[in-house]
């Protein structure tokens, strides 16, 4: 017969799933910045999550989504934005963005 576990370690567990980081701050490395084609890169890996995706700079947030809407943020080199999920099963595609902007979009 399956243990039942205790209601303390459950309510354990669910804050640490609560408090999961669903958010990162990241520089924009590359010498062009934040332009039309590394929006694109970052658009297809947002189209993989399953919750809302977000671009955040000085308090603007865009959907991670929309190449124009991360476009219209204006990032040059230096910027430090956010990625920002929903959900923590998106935790995966935050990482990817993540990485893909610290390598400059694959430009460095």
């Amino acid at each position: 017969m399956a243990k039942m576990k205790d209601p303390k370690q459950i309510d354990n567990l669910q804050s640490t799933i609560f408090n999961m980081k669903l958010t990162r701050k990241v520089i924009i490395p590359n010498e062009l910045g934040l332009h039309a084609h590394a929006a694109g890169k970052i658009a297809r890996l947002a189209e993989g999550a399953r919750s809302e995706v977000y671009i955040v700079r000085d308090g603007q947030e865009v959907d991670a989504k929309s190449i124009l809407d991360v476009m219209a943020l204006y990032c040059p080199c230096g910027t430090e934005v956010v990625v920002k999920i929903t959900a923590p099963g998106d935790v995966k595609v935050l990482n990817r963005i993540v990485r893909l902007i610290e390598t400059g979009f694959g430009e460095l």
